[in-house]
C-alpha cells in the first residue's frame, strides 16, 4: 500500500513584505496549504484535521505573518542587533539604501539568497516538521498567490496605532483594486493606479521624520513608537507614496476614490488588503 497523504487547502493567508534585489521592498500575500505523508494511527488517521489546522495556522501567524521576510544570504545584506532593536540594511535597487530597525519579532529571517515561493516553502517545511503532531514522514508546504483577472499592486505599510501585528512598520499585501465611475467599472484607471503603486511603500506623513540624501539619492525616513517597540524605516523617496492619514485599507480606498473624483461624477473604489478582504469608499 502506498503512503497515505493528508491535505489541507486554504489553510490560511500570509501577508508579508520581503526584500528583493531587483524590486526592493515588496508587499505580498500568499495562500498557504500543506500535504502530510504519514502512517495511520489507531483511529485510522494520520492526525486530526482540527489539530493540524490549529497548530499550523498558529505557528504561521506567530512566526511569518505580518513580518518583513529577510533572505540572510542575499548579496549586500547586513543584519545587526543592539539592545532591543534589530537592524536590516541592504543596497536598494533604486539606488541608495534600505534600512529598517525594529523589534526582532517584526522580522522573519530565512537562510536563502532570495525570497521566492520555493525558498519560503522549503524554510516553512523545515520549521513545521517538528511542530505538527502525529506519525508524520513528510510535510510539504504549498504557497500560491490569488488568481486575479484584473489589476493589482504590491504595497507595504505600518499602522502604529494598531494593537496587533499591523503596527510593524514593513509588512504588506498583494492587492487587487476595482474602480467604478458612475457605476461603470474602469479597468484602465485600475491599471494606472496599480502601475503607480507597483512595489510601493505607503507612508503616513505624520510618521515621516525627515528626508536625507544618501549617495545622491533622496530618502524618506519614517519612525514611530508602537506597543511592540520602536520602529524606523529609510528608503528612497521614489519607492514611497505618502498620505495625510493612517494607511488602513479604509483610508486607502478613500484616498484613491478622492484622487479620481471628478465634478458631477460618483467614484467608488473597492480596495483589497491581501486576499478576500478590504474596504469600499464612494466619493461624489
Amino acid at each position: 500500500m502506498l503512503p497515505v497523504k493528508l491535505f489541507v487547502d486554504n489553510l490560511t493567508n500570509i501577508d508579508v513584505s520581503y526584500l528583493d534585489a531587483k524590486r526592493g521592498l515588496v508587499g505580498e500575500s500568499w495562500i498557504a496549504g500543506m500535504v502530510l505523508t504519514g502512517n495511520l494511527d489507531d483511529q485510522s488517521m494520520i492526525c486530526d484535521f482540527g489539530v493540524v489546522k490549529k497548530t499550523a495556522k498558529k505557528w504561521l501567524d506567530d512566526y511569518i505573518d505580518h513580518r518583513l521576510v529577510v533572505p540572510t544570504q542575499m548579496a549586500g545584506m547586513q543584519i545587526s542587533r543592539h539592545n532591543e532593536l534589530t537592524t536590516v540594511h541592504f543596497p536598494h535597487p533604486h539606488g541608495g539604501e534600505f534600512v529598517c530597525s525594529a523589534p526582532e519579532q517584526a522580522f522573519c529571517f530565512i537562510e536563502a539568497a532570495e525570497v521566492s515561493i520555493s525558498s519560503v516553502s522549503n524554510w516553512l517545511e523545515s520549521q513545521l516538521n517538528s511542530v505538527i503532531p502525529g506519525d508524520i514522514d513528510h510535510l510539504k508546504m504549498h504557497l500560491s498567490t490569488e488568481l486575479v483577472g484584473g489589476a493589482y499592486y504590491h504595497y507595504s505599510h505600518g499602522l502604529k496605532k494598531h494593537d496587533g501585528n499591523c503596527q510593524r512598520i514593513a509588512h504588506g499585501h498583494r492587492s487587487k483594486i476595482e474602480i467604478f465611475v458612475d457605476g461603470a467599472r474602469q479597468p484602465e484607471l485600475e491599471k494606472a493606479w496599480s502601475k503607480k503603486w507597483k512595489d510601493i511603500y505607503v507612508g503616513t506623513l505624520e510618521d515621516l521624520h525627515n528626508t536625507t540624501e544618501i549617495a545622491g539619492i533622496i530618502h524618506n525616513h519614517y519612525q514611530y513608537t508602537a506597543p511592540q517597540g520602536k520602529f524606523s524605516l529609510t528608503l528612497p523617496v521614489s519607492a514611497c507614496y505618502d498620505i495625510e492619514t493612517d494607511t488602513t485599507v479604509e483610508q486607502i480606498s478613500s484616498h484613491i476614490a478622492n484622487a479620481f473624483l471628478q465634478e458631477q461624477h460618483t467614484v467608488t473604489v473597492k480596495a483589497f488588503e491581501g486576499v478576500g478582504k478590504g474596504a469600499i469608499s464612494t466619493h461624489e
